[in-house]
C-alpha cells in the first residue's frame, strides 16, 4: 500500500529512541498518522514543527497499519510565527482543532484547502485574526455544526440580526429576539463579514462559535474536551488593545 501527497503537520510525537508519530492532513486522505524513521533526531526537529508543509510519501504491508512516512520539507511556516505570541497561538489552535476534529482517514478536501490557505496568511498578522475565524466557521460548517446567519429564524428578517440561537445555530434579530434575548448568543458584526473586526470584536464571535464547538461537536466525538490551545489563542485576543 503507497500513496504521496503534500500534506500539512498536526502533530509529531517521539515514537522510541530515534522515531516520531506523525499525523498529518492532506487533500487526498484525510486525518492520517505514521512513523517517521529517524523523526525524533536532531537533523529532523525543525522540519517536523505543526503547521509545517510537507511532501510524504506513505508506505504499509496491509492498508489496516500505521505504517511509514517518508518527508521532504516543502514550506516552513514555525519562524513566521514565532516572533507574535498571537499568530503562534494561533497556529496551534488550528493544527490542535483539525486533529481533534476530523475523522481519520476521511479526505476534506475544501477544509484542506482553506487551512492551506490559512496558514500561507501566517505572515500577514493584522489580517489573520479574521482569516482564523472564518476557517473556524468553515470548519463548523465541514463538520455538520455550521451556523445559519442569513436571516431571523423567527422572523425572516435580513436586517438588523444581532443574536444566534444556541440550540440551532441561526441568527435571530433583535426584533425577533424578545424576552428571549438574554438566552441568544451575541452576533459581531464580523460574523456577518461587516465592519472593521477589531480584535476584541473577533474574540467574541469566536466565543460563540466556540459554544457550538464546545457543546454540540465535542459531545459527537465522545465528550472529548476541545483543545486548550484554541482557549489560549481567544484569550489573547480578547486582550488585545482596543
Amino acid at each position: 500500500m503507497e500513496w504521496r501527497d503534500s500534506a500539512l503537520l498536526l502533530s509529531a510525537r517521539p515514537h522510541g529512541e530515534a522515531n516520531a508519530i506523525v499525523e498529518v492532513f492532506t487533500e487526498t486522505q484525510g486525518r492520517h498518522a505514521g512513523v517517521v524513521r529517524g523523526g525524533g533526531s536532531r537533523r529532523m526537529a525543525p522540519v517536523l514543527q505543526p503547521g509545517a508543509q510537507l511532501d510524504v510519501t506513505w508506505r504499509a504491508r496491509l492498508s489496516e497499519h500505521i505504517g511509514a512516512f517518508t518527508v521532504e520539507p516543502q514550506r516552513a511556516r514555525a519562524a513566521a510565527a514565532m516572533g507574535d505570541r498571537r499568530t503562534l497561538a494561533g497556529l496551534r489552535a488550528v493544527t490542535a482543532l483539525l486533529a481533534f476534529c476530523l475523522p481519520e482517514r476521511a479526505p476534506h478536501p475544501e477544509l484542506y484547502r482553506r487551512s492551506v490557505a490559512l496558514m500561507d496568511l501566517l505572515p500577514e498578522r493584522a489580517l489573520w485574526p479574521l482569516g482564523y475565524l472564518r476557517w473556524e466557521l468553515a470548519l463548523l460548517s465541514e463538520m455538520g455544526f455550521g451556523l445559519d446567519l442569513t436571516a431571523c429564524a423567527a422572523t425572516g428578517a435580513t436586517e438588523d440580526l444581532a443574536y444566534v440561537s444556541p440550540r440551532t445555530g441561526r441568527a435571530v434579530s433583535r426584533g425577533g429576539a424578545g424576552d428571549w434575548a438574554d438566552r441568544l448568543l451575541p452576533l459581531p458584526p464580523c460574523l456577518l463579514g461587516e465592519g472593521a473586526a477589531p480584535d476584541a470584536e473577533i474574540a467574541a464571535a469566536l466565543g460563540t462559535t466556540g459554544h457550538f464547538l464546545h457543546h454540540h461537536l465535542a459531545p459527537q466525538l465522545g465528550d472529548r474536551p476541545v483543545p486548550e490551545a484554541r482557549r489560549r489563542f481567544v484569550d489573547l485576543l480578547a486582550r488585545a488593545p482596543a
